[in-house]
């Protein structure tokens, strides 16, 4: 107790309205005249303890502490002590009173983290059932398609007229992310039912936004034999993720995987056509196929695509001249007045020339036309006579700066018509420039493509990123990703099992995979294969196009490659091919201009460096003082990157690990799906249309 005396004591303790009590300092000489006092509002406290000893004089220095005077009572060892405990006391009901508030801030925290728990599962169950469900109210792209095609069905069937379908069309456009929280079930309802929904929600606010119809021959996965179906669908799909709203006309082939068609249904109306001095029935079946809406046309008195092919007949010109002008009686006749009509290769070209010498006054004054083109090979020369077929006039058209073919000048050029007749044309390529294509790859049109050549831009194709992704892919025995790339050695060890090759991690694997194989072609993969063993790396090859000839040849040198490194499956299959890409280190490719597999951009995503069987100097060279040589960035990058590159450099260079794992990972991080570049071109070029 003396040592206690010894030292200064100032102690604070805290009241219920943040005032405080202070000890003053107390030594053994003057704790006789030492007097404690605490300054508060209230002598009150709840569940505080604070007693004070005054007996005696005091005086206040103005600061709120009661000085003692000579004359206080003298303060005994009880006293002090009776002080420690009311500070200790209260300074233990203030740390349980903190306690309480963490336990309380606990709670609430807990309670937020379930609350948060419990919207993600139901997000998750809201995904769930749109997937199950694929008409459901989740389902935007799905719901819009199919009100759009009973609008259709409401014209043909009298229930309302041309201009009420209009004004509902325009609805749908400006309002269709929305749309899906309004309309739920609408294929379980009646027309009348229906119509009164969409007149009861028809006020309310729009949004601009493009409306596009594509009149083609093709789209995936209903009918699909080149580049051009899996671009309308990618396409389509991405322009409706961005809120435009797109439809699809087809012919109905008797050959379509109409499996593929949600909802699909007959319209219990004809609409009627022109066609060799006559109208002739149609009928219409609608669905939806990919989230777009499709309508497919039946030609009643004609058997044109009742067939096995899509083409390849003597008749060609006049089964798709059919089409395209029904298309056009048909948007006529439904009451569309899309802003754009997308018109696809010298099958829909015509639909150029028809629409501004037959259409455009007939309640179509805002509409335009884009012509997409995918290789200019194939052009459809025609005698000028047989113009007349679908209304059209033999000497109006029959004009050098029309359709008058370049070369053969007796004769009128379909694809030409659908390059003179638009009001933009966007060339589908992945590596070459406009200026390359004009000048090298237009097979006589060189003079009509410089003429509108201003009108003209490329585009690159692009592939599914939800199919084609290696970081969700669900054909791979482990994923990975730019930032993580142990998957993808685990997927080389699974490819090298599935074909029995040899499981060391260290050997470079060289994977193909071919559409087809040309005498050319197998040539080259002959020589390429003997460098990549005498390298000691393993090849694998899947895909030929299963000639005999081929398969025979691959089979012999086989067994003229020593060891057993070298593998052929002459069977495409799905779920390898995404082994093999994942797998593999280098991708052999017969050509980076590959519009229907993408393997070279397939490659690059998945950390696999494509690698052209052959190099062409002509085709990877530049022409940068030319504005028309620029190329897309897409193009640039694989070039620069690969172009240049042969399948020896490429052997030495992924044995420099460090340096490899860099080029691979970025060139993964980059972005070659539809809703990159090539989307972006497009809405460049449906932006230039609609302000015309």
């Amino acid at each position: 107790m003396e040592a206690i005396l010894t030292l200064s004591a100032s102690i604070t303790v805290y009241s219920h309205n943040n005032q405080f009590c202070k000890l003053g300092k107390a030594t053994r000489r003057d704790v006789q005249s030492l007097v404690v006092q605490c300054s508060r509002k209230d002598e009150k406290i709840n569940g505080l303890i604070s007693e004070t000893s005054q007996t005696g004089s005091e005086k206040d220095d103005g600061t709120g502490i009661l000085q003692s005077t000579n004359k206080g009572v003298e303060m005994t060892h009880n006293d002090i002590w009776k002080l420690f405990r009311e500070a200790q006391q209260n300074i233990l009901y203030l740390n349980k009173q903190r306690l309480m508030a963490i336990e309380e801030l606990k709670k609430t925290q807990l309670e937020k983290q379930l609350l948060i728990d419990r919207l993600e599962h139901l997000e998750v169950e809201q995904q769930d059932t749109a997937i199950k469900s694929p008409m459901s109210e989740f389902n935007n792209p799905s719901v819009c398609g199919e009100l759009l095609l009973r609008i259709d069905s409401m014209v043909l069937t009298g229930i309302i007229d041309v201009k009420e379908a209009s004004d509902f069309r325009s609805f749908l456009v400006q309002n269709k992310v929305s749309i899906g929280d309004v309309f739920s079930r609408i294929h379980e309802k009646s027309d009348i039912e229906l119509l009164a929904e969409i007149r009861y929600f028809f006020d309310r606010s729009k949004r601009n936004r493009f409306h596009i119809v594509h009149i083609c021959a093709e789209m995936a996965p209903v009918v699909s034999v080149g580049p051009l179906g899996s671009y309308v669908t990618g396409l389509s799909n991405a322009l409706q993720k961005k809120g435009d709203l797109v439809e699809v006309i087809l012919p109905k082939y008797a050959s379509s995987n109409l499996d593929e068609v949600k909802g699909l249904r007959k319209i219990d109306a004809e609409f009627f056509s022109y066609f060799n001095g006559h109208w002739h029935g149609n009928r219409v079946w609608t669905g939806v196929v990919c989230d777009v809406g499709v309508t497919f046309i039946e030609p009643l008195q004609y058997s044109f695509f009742s067939r096995e092919m899509i083409y390849g007949y003597p008749d060609d010109y006049e089964r798709f001249t059919y089409f395209s002008r029904a298309s056009l009686d048909y948007i006529l006749k439904s009451g569309k007045q899309p802003d754009v009509l997308h018109i696809h290769n010298w099958e829909t070209a015509i639909v150029g020339p028809l629409f501004w010498d037959i259409y455009v006054d007939k309640g179509l004054e805002s509409t335009r036309i884009l012509f997409s083109c995918h290789e200019f090979s194939s052009q459809c020369l025609e005698h000028p006579d047989k113009l007349t077929l679908c209304g059209l006039d033999p000497s109006r058209l029959h004009r050098h700066d029309r359709l008058q073919d370049n070369t053969k000048k007796h004769l009128v050029n379909i694809l030409k018509g659908g390059v003179v007749y638009s009001n933009e044309v966007v060339i589908m390529s992945s590596i070459h420039s406009k200026g390359k294509i004009i000048r090298g790859s237009s097979h006589g049109l060189e003079p009509t493509l410089a003429i509108h050549k201003e009108k003209i831009s490329v585009a690159p194709y692009g592939f599914d990123s939800s199919v084609w992704n290696s970081s969700t892919d669900k054909f791979l025995p482990a994923n990975y990703s730019a930032d993580d790339l142990r998957g993808k050695a685990i997927c080389k060890v699974a490819l090298q099992q599935r074909f029995s090759l040899s499981g060391q991690t260290s050997a470079v694997v060289v994977g193909c995979i071919c559409a087809e194989i040309t005498v050319t072609d197998l040539e080259n993969l002959k020589a390429a294969i003997w460098l990549a063993n005498r390298k000691g790396a393993q090849f694998v090859c899947i895909g030929t196009n299963n000639l005999s000839s081929v398969n025979a040849a691959l089979e012999s040198f086989q067994k003229e490659i020593k060891g057993d490194s070298v593998r052929f499956i002459d069977t495409h299959d799905e779920a390898l091919s995404h082994l093999v890409l994942a797998g593999s280190d280098i991708m052999l490719c017969t050509s980076f201009h590959d519009p229907t597999m993408q393997i070279p951009f397939k490659a690059i995503k998945y950390g696999s460096a494509p690698v052209a069987l052959t190099l062409s100097k002509d085709e990877f060279s530049g022409h940068s003082r030319d504005p028309d040589f620029k190329t897309t960035w897409t193009s640039q990058y694989i070039l620069s990157a690969f172009g240049n590159m042969s399948l020896s450099q490429a052997i030495d260079q992924i044995r420099k690990t460090s340096d490899w794992k860099l080029k691979m990972r970025d060139g993964m991080a980059k972005d070659f799906s539809w809703d990159s570049e090539c989307l972006d071109v497009h809405l460049d070029a449906y932006t230039s249309i609609k302000s015309l």
